[in-house]
């Protein structure tokens, strides 16, 4: 069977893993204190043009996103997101388990819009009860979204520009940055998110790297003991030259963006074959992820030889499923499944 459920079943780009066994019997400082980590960091700060952010590596998306949060937001304060967003739906109550609510809003493509967040929150401080009721504390987004679409440069101004205004953190979600900065419609830059978000974590687990996040924390006013809650919710990796080392890795010779141009050109191939055939999709978008609408008998037959994830019945007899391509998708099994679409 050839797997499209995910984009992180694949171990590690090679040059990464030949760099740790190049490695792998040096003794360096612990904890992130390590020269790899240090000139992984500089290397992002560079790319961000963000001097003065400090950059964290931690092992996975969901200890990313409990850490940031539970760091940043005070005991009666929750996170606004779309109901859809990550933490609402697939990390098993993580960010309630760290005490803070997730105020899940409706979003039908995924994204929230600077005019919901703003809704939200006066809605909130015009209440007179609002004391009995969770404060809005951060805004989470992530890019791409978990239907796959992006933001734009001006919606993301556009939520940064009411989260200052409301006094709200905004933190991005990048666990599959690289497939969002690569996609064709997209406008962002790793710059324009840095100036734009408070925190955000450009995700090396489903781009390349065996495992690991780096975390950015752009506003300064954040950054004092954010290394105390790291080590506290267990997101401190004593061996951390293995993080920083797959990140130098990553973002040496542009491989980070390469590597993920490739799922986005194969994922734009799968794209075209369902849009031949007829097929609609749940959401328009141009990542890795791909939603096709359709029928039980399509779903049956393309399920005998490929793995693919459901995401939601559509009616009677259609459902919405998620193909995904990765920065590791060979392009013969890709052309093997246009085959299988184009004898639906």
């Amino acid at each position: 069977m050839i797997l499209f459920q995910s984009d992180y079943l694949e171990g590690a780009h090679p040059l990464i893993l030949e760099r740790l066994m190049q490695t792998n019997m040096e003794q360096t400082p612990g904890y992130g204190a390590d020269d790899y980590c240090k000139i992984a960091a500089d290397k992002i700060r560079s790319l961000c043009e963000a001097d003065k952010a400090e950059v964290h590596f931690m092992v996975g998306g969901t200890q990313s996103n409990l850490t940031v949060i539970g760091a940043l937001l005070r005991s009666y304060q929750g996170v606004i997101c779309a109901d859809t967003g990550h933490i609402n739906v697939h990390e098993t109550g993580a960010i309630e388990a760290t005490g803070h609510k997730v105020l899940g809003l409706p979003c039908e493509d995924g994204k929230l819009t600077a005019a919901q967040v703003k809704e939200y929150y006066y809605n909130h401080m015009n209440d007179s009860n609002r004391e009995h009721i969770v404060q809005p504390g951060m805004v989470y987004i992530s890019n791409p979204t978990e239907l796959g679409t992006i933001y734009t440069r001006m919606e993301l101004e556009a939520l940064y520009k009411v989260c200052s205004q409301c006094g709200l953190y905004l933190f991005m979600d990048g666990a599959r940055l690289g497939y969002g900065l690569k996609a064709p419609d997209n406008d962002l830059t790793m710059v324009d998110i840095a100036r734009n978000c408070d925190v955000f974590y450009i995700g090396g687990t489903k781009v390349g790297a065996l495992f690991g996040e780096a975390i950015v924390i752009s506003n300064p006013a954040l950054q004092k003991d954010f290394r105390y809650y790291m080590k506290q919710r267990g997101g401190m990796l004593a061996k951390g030259r293995l993080l920083g080392l797959q990140f130098d890795t990553l973002f040496t010779d542009d491989l980070y963006f390469r590597i993920a141009g490739h799922a986005i050109e194969l994922a734009e191939e799968l794209r075209g074959a369902f849009k031949r055939k007829g097929i609609a999709f749940l959401v328009e978008n141009h990542t890795n992820q791909l939603f096709p609408v359709l029928h039980d008998e399509q779903i049956a037959y393309l399920g005998e030889r490929f793995g693919f994830s459901y995401e939601r019945r559509v009616d009677e007899c259609h459902s919405a499923v998620r193909f995904c391509t990765s920065w590791a998708t060979k392009a013969e099994d890709v052309q093997t499944l246009i085959e299988a679409i184009e004898n639906l």
